[in-house]
């Protein structure tokens, strides 16, 4: 029974991280690929470039969205199969892993998703909010302080695990691997970001710009 809860909960998050939500917004309502334009990048970032605000924050909102329900739903599990609370735990951070690599290669999409930056936002909101607060603190203070929204986004990437480590003293061992294995896959999926950064070639983006 519970390698079918572990299967269950890694197919489930990766079909909700899967869901292409710049992709069918730019097709449905504009008729425009979003990864044909600006960045080529799925994700809320290239959605404002291309597409402006208002997709930009429907885009970001139902991203972060699926990072929350990814990491929330195997709770449900537990209403037909008591467990216990670290397992639980476990099909959580399985959920939300999944949902991460759902977003970055979406079967919906043809496995051509965004960096996930906004599920990850999600999944923290879910699993750990204090975290999900202070990581978000810093992307914007980076982001405003530089215009550069991937080095706000490597930034709290990279501080997150040290973040819930301090902050969590009850935090499980496994639950600090998760954050290890989240922030990496969020700087692996800005590494080509990371090259233009260092080139000074990345493209900025004024946050107050009309």
């Amino acid at each position: 029974m519970e390698y079918l809860l572990v299967f269950s909960a890694a197919i489930i998050g990766y079909l909700f991280g899967s869901i292409p939500t710049a992709v069918w917004i730019g097709r449905f309502y504009f008729n425009i690929d979003v990864r044909e334009h600006g960045s080529k990048n799925a994700g809320a970032t290239n959605t404002f470039r291309v597409l402006g605000k208002k997709p930009g924050i429907i885009v970001l909102f139902i991203d972060v969205l699926k990072g929350v329900i990814a990491s929330m739903f195997p709770i449900i599990f537990n209403e037909f199969h008591e467990m216990s609370y670290t397992f639980l735990i476990s099909l959580r951070l399985i959920s939300s892993i999944f949902s991460m690599i759902g977003h970055v290669l979406p079967v919906f999409a043809k496995f051509k998703g965004g960096k996930g930056v906004a599920t990850s936002l999600g999944v923290l909101i879910g699993l750990q909010p204090l975290a999900a607060l202070i990581c978000f603190s810093v992307f914007l203070c980076v982001f405003i302080a530089s215009k550069y929204v991937s080095l706000g986004a490597i930034s709290s990437a990279i501080t997150y695990p040290f973040i819930v480590y301090f902050v969590d003293p009850t935090v499980l061992p496994h639950e600090l691997i998760f954050t290890v294995i989240l922030s990496s896959a969020v700087v692996f999926t800005h590494r080509k970001n990371i090259f233009r950064l260092l080139n000074g070639k990345e493209n900025k983006m004024n946050l107050f710009k009309r």
